[in-house]
């Protein structure tokens, strides 16, 4: 009998552990020259079928909205803001609110003025959160590093 209730427990930590572990979002970087003193930096999110990840664009009360933070550097300066890839707008029972969310994918872009003829890397992170139907991952920090080559 106690064979079978440590079974049991054993079981039934592993299963509580795996439903911590939900990673909905996955993040994947790129840069493109425009010219040869710019760049355009691309930040994309591959979302978990059911999952949303919410707008740069959400008012305070909401879901977590998603963040870019760029590191100083003397490489580059930023170009205006990261602009986003076309959000859904909805109302959501969940939050009693109008929100913008991306279903699938998201791709974030911005622009920087190169100081260096040289290589130079872009470096971040990026504060977001995401929702399902019946709950949300708390609020995540991704550090990322993206170069552009000279």
């Amino acid at each position: 009998m106690k064979k079978l209730i440590m079974a049991l427990l054993l079981l039934t930590s592993v299963q509580l552990v795996k439903a911590q572990m939900v990673d909905p979002v996955k993040w994947s970087y790129a840069a493109k020259k425009v010219s040869a003193t710019e760049a355009v930096v691309y930040l994309k999110a591959t979302i978990e079928e059911g999952w949303h990840l919410y707008s740069q664009d959400i008012a305070d009360g909401g879901p977590t909205k998603t963040v870019f933070t760029f590191a100083p550097s003397a490489q580059y300066a930023l170009v205006g803001k990261t602009l986003e890839s076309k959000p859904i707008a909805k109302f959501e029972k969940m939050f009693n609110m109008q929100v913008k969310y991306f279903e699938n994918k998201a791709v974030f872009q911005q622009k920087v003025k190169l100081k260096s003829k040289n290589q130079t890397t872009v470096k971040g992170s990026v504060n977001f959160g995401a929702c399902d139907d019946t709950s949300c991952i708390p609020p995540k920090d991704v550090q990322f590093s993206v170069t552009i080559k000279s």
